[in-house]
């Protein structure tokens, strides 16, 4: 999931279909963003973004993210809280793995662009992660959706 801040200074997040490791020195990732998505404009103006890798009691959460606009009432049923990294960052408690990321660059691509983040700060926590298979969320090693 990916998480940046609104120019009002409350937090926008968005469920990505696409995420990888690009480089270790530096250590870059990247993810891809359709121009049409609100993260997009966010991540361009404020040059920070966040990835959070949900764990697998997090399906939820990746389903709310999934839609463009969030509705603060869902939000608040669902528990849903940001921290800010020393940068300022929103990232999202609880999940697997936090990354504080720079925008490094931005590549346009079809109706996507793939912006790649220097990752400034990071944080991990065991668990076991969330995975999108076949249309549905799933457990590692499980067949079955969740």
């Amino acid at each position: 999931m990916i998480t940046v801040m609104r120019e009002d200074e409350s937090v926008h997040g968005m469920t990505a279909n696409s995420f990888t490791s690009v480089s270790l020195e530096p250590l870059e990732i990247l993810v891809c963003v359709d121009r049409r998505a609100l993260t997009y404009r966010y991540i361009r103006e404020r040059k920070n973004f966040a990835v959070n890798i949900l764990s697998e009691d997090q399906a939820a959460l990746a389903r709310f993210f999934a839609r463009p606009e969030q509705d603060p009432a869902t939000a608040q049923s669902l528990g849903i809280e940001f921290q800010a990294t020393e940068r300022g960052t929103p990232v999202l408690p609880g999940s697997l793995v936090q990354l504080d990321c720079k925008l490094a660059d931005a590549v346009e691509a079809g109706d996507h662009t793939i912006f790649i983040g220097e990752v400034v700060d990071m944080s991990a926590q065991d668990g076991r992660p969330l995975l999108f298979h076949h249309g549905q969320f799933k457990r590692l090693g499980d067949a079955d959706p969740l």
